[in-house]
């Protein structure tokens, strides 16, 4: 076994190998870019080196730096990870050339699975389905036109190098195939440098599953079972799961001894992954053979308890497979999603910025979370912005999706925004539930797993308030006045008012609205008006992470806690509350002064005027993002704009002058 291994990634798949490679006393090795100095990553390594500038360009695709850091800091083996050079046949040999271990296939595998048309070619030559279509090398225009009348429609016109979804177009008419074929091109070209496209039957409502499989130096290979990885937004998964709820076992030997197949026909060694697409009559034809450990090999593990990068580490250090096929096993069911810094309402915007709290669900028990950050790391703008992810196991489906919604709960995210609502909403829509999701169902029905709706559940406001109230509360008592009666009410500083309940307006910021809200009575007991209804309300009960409300005489049990300052409440969705001054809605500077300072911390967001600008009294002048909200700060008079001294995306103190005006 190896000494010292060199993981040439980054982020959790970085911090991945190493747990492994710490279990086994192998020492490790990171490689990091000028914007990953102080990531997770590099803290978690016995060894980093720098390789380079933020750009992947210019570090983790820099494979001659890689290879130098190996050799320099005595690593005797290199793992690519998954992503950036962990499909390089080009890497692979010159790691090889330089005396040090792959732990990944051999190149020349690697490339019989570089093109796509090849790769079909060749499997339809050693029996494995292969859906109908055209790989040839001559791509005149009348050729493939002539060839898709032949395969029929709908059909898809695939860059023959190259995935990720980019040079990809369904066809559905003769008439649309030449505009289709010409943009596909263009794509493919820009993307991956060639122009050569393949042609195949699109499949209507298929499903994707995939199956794990392993090769060793000895003549073995086997499968450990598969994937389904059906969900998907624009050919990206977004939810993986193991056994597929599709295959019966008639089906899952077939799709098993194709894999098998598949990878015989490439000599393949170490770990792979043979995708097929499967039709709903159970017709299956293989697509590729990703020639790496797959992010979604956690599920494949959680089921047959097995560590894929030891047997990674294993395999490459020359020995031979631990089990033989009837010896793998698959006990229970188990999911897999993506916690990612993104804005799904915002067509999944990236997001970026430190992730100024991050708590993630205790592990164990059947959950396990596989993060390449902590509270207090920077998303940056360079990468993936993947914060983690969440993989559960249980006796069986309906289990599995619980758990998983369970530990969903239990992500707090404050900095980026995040996609943790979507997921939950995933998790829970009919579609998934009943296992009948299909590759495309996504990109169809998007709006189904979206934030809908200007206004929050009721149930959700009455649980933020209910949590908002006994927080005043405790707020009061900490500062009542001691006194010789403990009990009595005027020691307390709690509003109390001799004959009658005290009524008060709250507000919250909910996403980028503003609510408000009128209560009566006391924390325990109070009625609430909010949106023209009127709800009464008792608390049976607060825990930790939930209330128990009896509202208008029926009970509910509302999950919901702290989070920092803001209150997270999960019911129909995930909502998050910030409190804000019930009479604080536009903050402008004191009538009668020539300069507009911050009401409070915040950052500045837009500028409406610029120096010199003439305005009058109560003209927008810029825009504060300050708890959660958006506040317009207004000329406090009519003049001319003095002096800006803030420029959108600074961060300010509170009472920081941000304009100064000359009166008129």
């Amino acid at each position: 076994m190896f000494s010292k291994v060199l993981i040439a990634n980054r982020g959790e798949i970085a911090c991945r190998v190493m747990r492994t490679c710490r279990r086994l006393g192998i020492a490790t090795v990171a490689v990091h870019s000028s914007a990953d100095d102080a990531a997770l990553h590099v803290r978690e390594a016995d060894q980093a080196r720098a390789i380079g500038g933020a750009a992947p360009s210019d570090s983790y695709l820099c494979g001659e730096r890689i290879v130098e850091a190996a050799r320099a800091t005595g690593a005797e083996a290199i793992h690519p990870g998954y992503g950036f050079l962990s499909e390089n046949a080009d890497f692979a040999e010159a790691v090889v050339q330089a005396g040090l271990v792959f732990i990944g296939p051999d190149p020349a595998s690697m490339r019989k699975m570089g093109s796509k048309a090849g790769a079909k070619t060749l499997m339809d030559g050693r029996g494995v389905p292969v859906v109908p279509g055209y790989t040839g090398q001559d791509q005149d225009p009348a050729l493939l036109a002539q060839e898709a009348a032949r395969i029929g429609f709908p059909l898809m016109i695939k860059a023959a190098h190259g995935g990720g979804g980019k040079g990809m177009r369904i066809v559905r008419d003769a008439d649309g195939f030449a505009e289709a074929l010409a943009s596909c091109q263009r794509e493919a070209r820009g993307a991956f440098g060639r122009d050569r496209v393949l042609l195949e039957r699109y499949v209507e409502r298929p499903r994707h599953i995939e199956f794990q499989i392993f090769g060793d130096r000895h003549g073995n290979l086997i499968h450990l079972n598969e994937r389904e990885c059906s969900a998907q937004r624009r050919y990206q998964k977004v939810m993986e799961e193991s056994p597929s709820p599709f295959l019966d076992p008639d089906l899952r030997q077939a799709m098993g001894q194709a894999a098998v197949a598949a990878g015989r026909a490439i000599d393949y060694v170490n770990a792979g992954t043979v995708e097929f697409i499967v039709a709903p009559s159970g017709e299956f034809w293989f697509m590729e053979i990703n020639t790496r450990l797959q992010v979604e090999h956690t599920v494949t593990e959680m089921t047959t308890g097995l560590d894929l990068v030891e047997w990674q580490l294993r395999v490459a250090a020359g020995e031979a497979l631990p089990l033989a096929q009837e010896q793998v096993r698959s006990d229970g069911h188990a999911i897999q999603v993506r916690v990612y810094a993104e804005d799904p309402d915002q067509g999944f915007l990236p997001g970026s910025g430190r992730l100024r709290r991050l708590r993630l669900p205790d592990t164990g028990r059947g959950v396990r979370v596989d993060a390449g950050v902590e509270e207090g790391d920077e998303v940056t703008v360079h990468y993936d912005p993947m914060i983690a992810k969440l993989i559960v196991h249980a006796g069986d489906r309906n289990g599995a999706l619980a758990r998983a919604a369970d530990a969903l709960r239990a992500f707090d995210v404050v900095g980026p925004k995040s996609n943790l609502a979507f997921l939950e909403r995933l998790l829970a829509h009919p579609v998934v539930v009943a296992g009948e999701i299909h590759t495309a169902y996504l990109d169809e029905h998007l709006d189904e797993f979206l934030e809908a709706g200007e206004s929050p559940p009721a149930l959700a406001v009455a649980a933020a308030a209910a949590m908002l109230l006994e927080a005043e509360r405790e707020t009061a008592l900490a500062r009542s006045a001691p006194g010789p009666d403990p009990h009595s009410p005027w020691s307390i500083a709690d509003g109390w008012r001799l004959a009658h309940a005290s009524r008060q307006t709250l507000a919250m910021g909910w996403r980028e609205a503003r609510i408000e809200f009128d209560v009566l009575g006391h924390p325990d007991h109070f009625t609430l008006d909010h949106a023209g209804a009127t709800m009464a309300i008792r608390v049976k009960a607060r825990r930790a992470d939930a209330v128990v409300l009896d509202v208008d005489g029926v009970t509910h049990r509302i999950p919901a806690r702290p989070s920092g300052e803001d209150l997270l409440v999960h019911w129909q969705g995930r909502h998050r509350f910030h409190p804000v001054s019930a009479f604080l809605a536009e903050a402008a500077a004191d009538e009668g002064t020539d300069l507009v300072r911050a009401p409070m911390p915040g950052r500045v967001v837009a500028l409406h005027v610029a120096q010199g600008e003439a305005v009058d009294a109560g003209a927008p002048l810029l825009v504060m993002e300050a708890m959660k909200m958006e506040l317009t700060l207004r000329a406090p008079q009519a003049g001319t704009v003095a002096e800006v001294r803030n420029a959108a995306g600074d961060f300010v103190e509170a009472d920081t002058v941000l304009v100064r005006m000359e009166g008129s």
